[in-house]
């Protein structure tokens, strides 16, 4: 399954779709990426004049790349157009050590866990530009083909 095919079935759309590209997918993980663009809507209202990007849009976007992304790839002999993923997020521990401004592209990395019951746990770490550790965590979801 192709990076593209894997965005396309993604769930979400703009402005809650934080997935610009997979670099890297295989049945053990996924790398990919996403930039934070300087109109975002959350900006608006995150912390006057000086915006940063909250910690929950940071997790979903771990969340949407490390779980969701790589859950599609891992049931992509049971996807079809009569099928698409359906998702939940079971539970997420997530520790911040940096801040996303706006621009910034961020890089995902996620490991697999274990994916058993149709449920999917990843360790998932993102990165800034400068290869530097914005925030890491553990992040499960309930994902099948119905």
């Amino acid at each position: 399954m192709k990076s593209s095919e894997i965005i396309k079935l993604l769930p979400y759309q703009k402005p809650f779709l934080f997935v610009d590209e997979i670099s890297d997918v295989s049945e053990n993980g996924i790398i990919g990426n996403y930039t934070f663009q300087q109109n975002e809507f959350f900006y608006e209202g995150h912390f006057k004049e000086n915006p940063i990007t909250p910690g929950v849009i940071l997790t979903e976007t771990m969340a949407q790349i490390g779980v969701v992304c790589l859950g599609i790839f891992l049931l992509k002999n049971e996807i079809s157009s009569a099928k698409k993923p359906q998702i939940a997020l079971t539970s997420n521990e997530v520790d911040f050590f940096l801040p996303v401004l706006p621009k910034e592209k961020v890089t995902v990395i996620s490991t697999k866990e274990y994916f058993r019951f149709n449920k999917l746990k990843c360790s998932v770490k993102m990165m800034n530009s400068k290869n530097e550790l914005v925030c890491r965590g553990s992040i499960s979801g309930m994902i099948i083909a119905k």
